[in-house]
């Protein structure tokens, strides 16, 4: 089909005399080879494309630049969706494809020497509370109600985006424009499970049915089984975990996506637990000036309960992952999980279901002959330190995000962009290519219900009311870039074995609040927060904390492994549907 575009785009460039017609001839064409799968009738979305065509007039012949993270959804869009657009628009986008260390350090630069490197970022939610202070970031409620008016599409429709809680800052404002979410899940291969004599075996050393663990007791019991008494499935040396360990920025990313929390280690509250938050932050309710995230100034970054996190990561990497899982990074970990000897992983980013879905010919052997999944996706356990009505798990919403350093004309023209990549003329295509769905109206579409078999629950999660338990990071962290960095460093000593849990921990937690204090003088001298910077606690006996204050952070437990639970997935597909 390619061959047949670009020879077509010939064909257009030579009739002048009426581009908008020969715009409108492109979208016919891209409608109906490419996108016949969409939530709109065929019309409506002739009529979405007209909206493009002519919003589009005053930038033809420019050339944007946008940068976003490696992943299937977004390669779908620099390789498919530009040339689309640049067809039906005359606009033509250059969309980069970087590791999200390397987008993060260009958002950070761009916002720092106020140099245009991008003209629009395919950038985490996570950074919310970054934008809606650093005041760097094109607040888009108001553009879209002001200079960006006349480039915002009629069918735009706010209100079907899952993850727009996800975007919106302290002041109410929406600060990004979703384009892909996926969650981290827990994987298991079904088929292991559902071995009558593997069923028999396990109940009778644990007492208690082989299944879905509910929480972190049984996951370590499932994990234990799996490598010390199963340990061999058709001459293949079997594993009960997959993780990472590498000393690297992902590794960060893997403790801030919720990893505290799942533990338990934050408040009570959804989207994210208030006052304190899974990265230990603590800011009251109300307020948007984080406190502190130290256990003296009311944290629970070096909590019980965070230590705990960061002492059973290492413990199950060691004891009953792969062995070279250790050195694995985030992008290694996908391939090894593929070739079929894990039973679980208890933090399994949804994003991966599109390269877990593919054949055995393609070397995927979590997949049978006739391509169906040997394995399941379900809701993550829980540690001993988490309550009803925390957070449950991370949910990443990469999403559009414009910097006031863009020139007016080229924001513009990237705001139509990031609009065209996730319309409804196209968004039912995109998500069965990247599978991490936007819409609410793209995840029912009849063409997903056909497909959900084959999906692993992914389809049935995500059109469950369960799904708003997994959330991305929320608004008590003020600077993203600033202290994401300091995590992986300090957690990468612990696999290191140069420092405890505690200890890192601790390390972690002083460096946090001594970064904390820079922003509140910089904040407090220059409004460089919007007002909103940290103004830490002083410091007290943690003891307070800990044993006066309510919630988090939370007293160490006596007991660390009550009883494991588990449950059967056919029941969680049930409560699902």
């Amino acid at each position: 089909m390619r061959h047949v575009l670009l020879a077509t785009t010939c064909v257009a460039a030579l009739v002048t005399a009426a581009p908008a017609l020969a715009d409108m001839a492109a979208a016919e064409r891209w409608i109906d080879e490419e996108f016949q799968r969409s939530v709109l009738t065929r019309e409506e979305q002739l009529a979405e494309m007209e909206w493009f065509v002519n919003a589009a007039e005053p930038f033809q012949g420019m050339e944007i630049n946008v940068l976003s993270e490696t992943i299937p959804t977004h390669s779908y869009e620099a390789e498919t969706l530009a040339q689309a657009f640049e067809e039906i628009t005359g606009i033509a986008v250059n969309h980069q494809l970087l590791g999200e260390g390397e987008v993060v350090q260009a958002v950070q630069t761009q916002m720092q020497t106020n140099r245009n490197l991008y003209d629009a970022y395919v950038n985490d939610s996570d950074l919310v509370g970054t934008h809606s202070r650093l005041q760097a970031a094109v607040n888009l409620s108001e553009f879209m109600e002001g200079e960006g008016a006349d480039v915002t599409s009629p069918t735009l429709d706010l209100d079907d985006f899952m993850g727009i809680s996800f975007t919106t800052g302290p002041d109410g404002a929406i600060w990004q424009l979703p384009d892909q979410q996926f969650a981290n899940l827990y994987w298991f291969r079904k088929d292991w499970f559902d071995n009558e004599d593997y069923q028999a075996r396990f109940r009778e050393k644990y007492g208690y049915d082989l299944g879905v663990p509910v929480n972190w007791s049984a996951y370590e019991d499932i994990a234990e089984f799996f490598t010390e008494d199963v340990r061999e499935i058709d001459g293949v040396r079997i594993y009960g975990h997959m993780d990472y360990g590498k000393r690297a920025p992902d590794l960060g990313w893997r403790m801030t996506d919720a990893w505290l929390s799942m533990a338990g280690a934050g408040s009570q509250g959804l989207p994210n637990g208030r006052p304190v938050d899974e990265w230990g932050i603590r800011m009251e309710e109300g307020s948007c000036n984080p406190v502190g995230a130290s256990v003296s100034r009311g944290g629970a970054t070096n909590a019980p309960a965070a230590v705990y996190a960061i002492g059973k990561w290492d413990e199950w990497l060691r004891e009953y992952a792969p062995p070279a899982a250790a050195s694995y990074d985030f992008y290694q970990s996908l391939p090894a999980l593929s070739q079929g000897n894990v039973a679980q992983q208890i933090f399994w980013y949804t994003a991966f279901t599109a390269d877990m879905v593919k054949s055995l010919e393609e070397g995927n052997n979590t997949v049978d002959e006739e391509g169906m999944p040997l394995w399941r996706m379900a809701p993550s356990p829980h540690g001993p330190y988490w309550e009803e009505g925390q957070k449950l798990g991370y949910q990443d919403a990469g999403a559009w995000t414009f910097l006031k350093s863009t020139p007016l004309d080229r924001r513009k023209a990237a705001w139509l962009y990031a609009q065209f990549v996730t319309s409804k003329t196209v968004d039912v295509e995109k998500s069965h290519t990247g599978l991490t769905f936007i819409r609410d109206s793209t995840v029912n579409h009849e063409s997903f219900t056909e497909r959900a078999d084959k999906l692993g629950g992914l389809v049935e999660f995500y059109r469950s009311p369960d799904r708003v338990n997994w959330t991305p990071t929320g608004v008590n962290v003020p600077d993203y870039p600033k202290l994401a960095q300091l995590w992986w460093q300090q957690i990468g000593d612990v696999n290191a074995g140069t420092f405890t849990p505690q200890e890192a921990m601790d390390r972690l937690a002083t460096e946090m609040d001594a970064v904390m204090a820079r922003m509140q003088v910089a904040d407090e001298r220059a409004n460089v927060y919007g007002g909103c910077g940290p103004r830490l606690n002083e410091e007290r006996d943690p003891s307070y904390w800990l044993t006066e204050v309510e919630g988090s952070p939370k007293p160490k437990l006596e007991n660390e492994k009550p009883q494991g639970e588990t449950v059967a997935y056919e029941d969680i597909i049930q409560r699902w549907q």
